[in-house]
């Protein structure tokens, strides 16, 4: 290590308050962290690329400062999806440090790498209070018995009004309207739903059947409006 002249020639004074880090929650315990190896725990990351045409959620289970289980989820960009693909196959394995500096394919999943890293530096995580933490694939089950990520879809002009289009429930079908032409309900189809029907050999239009339900006051509706085409 090199030492400017000025240091050099300055007389050494001891430091007095040699406190050590403040300590952090990690799964249930206290932890002053000096090394990568004593971050754990599980929590989101949300980035968004440099024109934040789309964005991306990122969760990540960490055990011992190895990535051991990874979910992304992206939304508004098609590239991203496989930029997602292949992040996934990059991120796995790494430690925390590691993933932080490596390329993800996608600016925006690249920030949410960065958001989430900071949630686990400074103890921030989802498990932060969870002794032991949260089993692999805790990740996985955010996405509920389908495992499909919880999309919202909604379009508006000043013209012709409101358009749901996707909800948590599923792809909108129908809008129902009342006398005032106000939304009071809607039908959806749970695609996941649909698709698990499908998979056991179901026919496709009874598991379409089977995979539509209504929220709010649609049986009182006056008309029904398609929101892609009406």
């Amino acid at each position: 290590m090199q030492y400017s002249h000025e240091i050099q020639s300055m007389c050494p004074i001891q430091q007095g308050a040699l406190h050590p880090s403040a300590p952090i929650p990690v799964e249930g315990r206290w932890v002053n962290p000096k090394e990568v190896i004593a971050i754990s725990g599980l929590s989101h990351g949300v980035g968004a690329c440099a024109p934040q045409q789309g964005a991306a959620k990122l969760t990540l289970n960490v055990k011992e400062g190895v990535i051991e289980e990874v979910l992304i989820e992206t939304i508004g960009c098609s590239g991203m999806t496989h930029s997602a693909a292949m992040a996934s196959e990059i991120l796995t394995g790494k430690t925390i440090l590691e993933a932080m500096n490596t390329d993800l394919v996608c600016d925006a999943i690249n920030v949410a790498m960065r958001e989430i890293f900071l949630q686990f530096a400074y103890g921030r995580t989802q498990s932060a209070f969870s002794e032991g933490g949260l089993e692999i694939g805790a990740a996985l089950e955010d996405l509920g018995k389908t495992q499909k990520s919880q999309v919202g879809t909604s379009y508006a002009t000043r013209a012709k009004g409101p358009r749901y289009m996707e909800v948590a429930e599923g792809y909108v079908t129908r809008l129902a309207l009342d006398t005032d032409n106000e939304i009071i309900g809607y039908e959806y189809l749970n695609l996941g739903k649909m698709m698990a029907e499908v998979n056991k050999g179901v026919a496709a239009d009874e598991a379409m059947s089977l995979a539509k339900g209504s929220y709010g006051r649609f049986d009182e509706a006056v008309t029904f409006v398609n929101p892609r085409q009406d």
